[in-house]
């Protein structure tokens, strides 16, 4: 999952394209170095993107746990209070 994929247009491909893209807990857990129970805290507590929720499937977009992690790992709260003030002036 973390190597460079060609773009390929066999019909079908886009809909593996976009679900490489997403990652479930335990991937997330990985990727953190941390228990897939602490990332449902962080992810219960605002601290972290917000999932995408598929039915009964919570996924997060790899690309915002990336620029998350490379930001420091910033209260995803306080972040999206931070945008919802400079919208509203």
């Amino acid at each position: 999952m973390d190597g460079i994929r060609e773009k390929d247009n066999t019909p079908g491909n886009d809909i593996v394209s976009s679900a490489s893209r997403l990652l479930d807990v335990s991937d997330v857990a990985r990727v953190l170095n941390c228990s897939k129970q602490h990332v449902r805290r962080l992810a219960d507590a605002g601290r972290m993107p917000r999932p995408v929720k598929l039915g009964a499937l919570i996924r997060w977009n790899r690309a915002e746990i990336e620029t998350w992690l490379a930001a420091g790992c910033p209260d995803a709260r306080k972040r999206s209070m931070a945008h919802a003030v400079r919208v509203a002036t």
